[in-house]
């Protein structure tokens, strides 16, 4: 009959029960879930819907699965936020119901308010120590010798550590899975090393300007530069 809600999946008493666990503190991080059989036997379900339970928990990043015997076999409670939200993304985009340019604006979005809402302090030591890791970053992103693929990942890294300096772990994630979910898609838009490398240059150009703007403490500056290096950068990969 048309109207009603579907029934819930036999499953989903797992994950429902996994996290009223973790909300009320009795489930924690490192905590190792029981065996398949005794959550079958807890739920009245099969192991093979207990299975699909934790196969999903696993996806969105919330279980980590392994084999064998001892403290980390089995599902283990982890939190890696961004693999599931960028699994969720990639499929998305995959099916054309969420575009690359739609991630980019969002990109846009997080990035430019996370650089305004830094309270950047250089001579406070965890900001510092961020500030050194990217220089750091963009002195192996300034060597001519470097692939495409190494820069790539180097690039995603320097920004996923700037937005950090906002202080939310959730835009730090956002950003992550942002990253993850189009990696592909940016590596493929370079049709080659002769494409590539004026595109470089100018990238590590952009990139020194962004640290400057940080390392002065000015979000703003940063912001407005942020956006004009991933719009560029669209535009190039898009023409």
């Amino acid at each position: 009959m048309t109207g009603k809600n579907p029934a819930p999946r036999a499953y989903e008493a797992v994950l429902h029960s996994i996290e009223a666990e973790l909300r009320s503190g009795s489930l924690k991080l490192g905590d190792q879930l029981p065996g398949e059989r005794a959550l079958a036997e807890r739920h009245g379900l099969s192991r093979a819907s207990v299975r699909d339970a934790i196969r999903i928990l696993d996806v969105l990043g919330v279980v980590r699965t392994s084999t064998g015997s001892g403290p980390n076999a089995g599902a283990v409670i982890v939190s890696r936020p961004a693999a599931g939200l960028a699994a969720a993304l990639r499929l998305h985009i995959a099916t054309r119901q969420l575009s690359v340019a739609e991630i980019v604006q969002t990109r846009i979005l997080l990035e430019t308010g996370a650089a305004e809402a830094a309270v950047i302090d250089p001579g406070r030591p965890a900001t510092r120590a961020k500030l050194d890791e990217a220089a750091g970053l963009l002195e192996r992103m300034d060597d001519p010798r470097l692939g495409r693929a190494d820069f790539h990942a180097l690039d995603a890294r320097f920004h996923v550590l700037l937005s950090s300096l906002a202080g939310n772990a959730v835009i730090e994630a956002m950003m992550e899975s942002i990253r993850m979910s189009i990696s592909d898609y940016v590596a493929e838009s370079i049709r080659s090393d002769e494409v590539w490398e004026p595109v470089a240059e100018v990238l590590r150009g952009q990139h020194h300007g962004i640290l400057a703007a940080f390392s002065a403490g000015d979000g703003r500056r940063a912001a407005r530069l942020l956006r004009e290096h991933i719009e560029w950068f669209h535009a190039e990969t898009q023409g």
